[in-house]
């Protein structure tokens, strides 16, 4: 911890700071020139506004706006009155906070959280402090992505074909500093496609069931944490998929009716558990944005490459329980990498449920509204729900009576992912017999997801019954852009595991386990390329070729290049 700062954390006082400057013989940044809205700006807006402003100040920024001038040198009650000192960087709070992980890289008070400021963009803080910390008359700070070199390598890699989602991703970068800090040793493998040839290969050699005569029911021990869960066998076969229009509370999207051919599987028993999901999403491995490791070691195994969670803001069952209940919020991106995460232990091929195998595996042989029949003032034996919209919460899986085939909560409890894109008419085109169908997604919103859950009432948890996913359900969520793993307000989102007997290629395996952050949508292809920005592009390439650190004239030609190819 940096001298100062053990100091203030114990007396707040910049008095007793001031005394013992003398004390601090760490070797200071060099002053050099800068200028507030082009170096300075920027670097706050992506490391410090995200929670330094006025709707996130009192739960995460320590009650300290710095979206305006006077707010940023006015302080706050966690930070006194004297956070930024002009002419006097080493005493100021801003810079020094910055320095903090330099001592300990766990302190919970080094500033930027998780993705510390390198040299350069604190000589930039220090510069702009100890040269007077000018800020211009009517500059305010907004909330900028944070965008650093682990988030821009992959960018780089594919210079030639970059759309201008990621031209965008790289003005942040350039804006911020170019940072070119890569983590040392965090060159080993990566989650691709040769990490998921890998996980096959130790599919293929463990998974021991080469028919559906030899299925059957099974409880595993997850390696890492020896939390158990349990798969039930089901066999392969046809059904009519989708609701008849006679069916009470019928939507239009549950049809026409058509027969579905589904191979065999093994299915969860219950939901996924916060027992089972949450040593995967919380790990004390630091993350790239992306959920990749920011270092990982040449001879890594696959289970400790593979992309999980980035630590949460808040809390995530938000207090209604944890131990046997239910794992919520997380995206369908987050509860697919789970499955691989599992399945890179275990040896057995997971993934999320299609639509036709979840109402599959919910009819379970049943033709009736629900599981149980078409009475629903019975279901409250089989769900947990919420019929007078009066439920706060969730309960622990398994509390109500199963299906035929012994699965439970397949009906209220929480929403279940499904693998599938939504669309209204999915179902419009499928004549005869359809062999597993699947809508493989391509665009982030909406995806299918199943069973109803303990926010809602009786019709919506129908075996038939389908819901779209939303971008509101991750309205609550402070990052910019939004996570890709959280889906905060969805307090009710959750998923069971599928193992299917027949495992695929691995390509097949890749592109599922990945379908999660799909947005082909979104994929805008950049203008086409003026002629002053190909000649940019042949001054930048060499660059980007030999790595950074840049100097000051090289980061201006970058900035030149994206701002001309944009």
């Amino acid at each position: 911890m940096h001298p100062y700062h053990k100091i203030f954390a114990v007396t707040g006082s910049f008095t007793t700071l001031l005394a013992t400057a003398i004390a601090q013989d760490a070797k200071l940044p060099e002053v050099v020139p800068v200028d507030f809205v082009a170096d300075v700006k920027p670097l706050l807006e992506g490391a410090c506004i995200q929670c330094h402003n006025p709707e996130k100040m009192e739960s995460e920024g320590g009650d300290y706006d710095m979206t305006t001038k006077a707010a940023a040198f006015g302080g706050g009650p966690a930070y006194g009155g004297d956070v930024i000192r002009p002419k006097e960087a080493n005493d100021s709070p801003v810079y020094w906070m910055t320095t903090v992980h330099l001592d300990d890289p766990k302190d919970p008070e080094a500033m930027p959280p998780k993705k510390p400021l390198n040299e350069q963009q604190q000589q930039v803080l220090f510069s702009w402090i100890q040269s007077g910390a000018e800020w211009p008359e009517g500059v305010t700070l907004d909330t900028k992505p944070r965008v650093n070199y682990q988030n821009v390598r992959p960018l780089l890699a594919k210079f030639d074909a970059l759309t201008r989602n990621d031209l965008t991703t790289l003005s942040y970068w350039v804006e911020q500093g170019a940072d070119w800090s890569a983590v040392a040793g965090g060159e080993g493998p990566k989650d691709d496609l040769a990490l998921t040839e890998k996980v096959r290969t130790k599919i293929l050699a463990e998974s021991k069931e080469k028919a559906e005569a030899d299925m059957t029911d099974y409880t595993n021990v997850i390696p890492k944490t020896q939390v158990k869960y349990d798969m039930v066998a089901i066999k392969g076969g046809e059904f009519m998929m989708g609701s008849p229009e006679s069916e009470s509370a019928r939507n239009a999207d549950e049809g026409p009716q058509h027969k579905v051919k589904i191979s065999p599987f093994w299915m969860g028993k219950f939901e996924v558990t916060w027992d089972q999901y949450e040593p995967f999403m919380i790990t004390d491995v630091a993350r790239n944005k992306d959920g990749s490791p920011q270092k990982i070691e040449q001879n890594a195994e696959p289970v400790d490459v593979i992309s999980s969670p980035t630590t949460p803001y808040q809390e995530m069952s938000f207090g209604m329980g944890t131990q046997g209940f239910p794992a919520i919020c997380m995206t369908e991106h987050a509860a697919l990498k789970f499955c691989q995460w599992l399945s890179a232990q275990t040896g057995h091929y997971y993934r999320l449920p299609t639509e036709a195998e979840w109402e599959y595996a919910c009819r379970a042989g049943t033709t009736t509204a629900y599981h149980f029949g078409d009475d629903p003032s019975k279901i409250e034996e089989y769900a947990v729900l919420d019929p007078n919209q009066t439920r706060t919460g969730y309960e622990k899986v398994g509390t109500k009576k199963p299906n035929p085939w012994g699965l439970y909560d397949m009906h209220g409890n929480v929403l279940e992912w499904c693998l599938d894109q939504y669309k209204a008419d999915a179902y419009a085109d499928r004549t005869g017999v359809s062999d597993n169908p699947y809508v493989r997604p391509t665009t982030l919103y909406p995806r299918v997801a199943r069973g109803g859950s303990w926010y809602d009432t009786a019709d919506l948890l129908r075996s038939a019954a389908r819901t779209a996913s939303h971008p509101d359900w991750k309205v609550q969520d402070p990052q910019l852009p939004k996570s890709i793993w959280y889906h905060t307000d969805a307090t009710w989102l959750g998923f069971r595991l599928v193992r299917p007997l027949d495992i695929p290629d691995a390509e097949t395996m890749n592109d599922i386990w990945n379908q999660g952050t799909r947005d082909e949508q979104k994929e805008e292809a950049p203008k086409p390329k003026t002629p002053k920005a190909i000649e940019l592009e042949g001054k930048v390439k060499p660059l980007i070729e030999r790595g950074g650190p840049f100097t000051k004239e090289e980061r201006a030609l970058l900035a030149e290049w994206v701002k001309e190819s944009l």
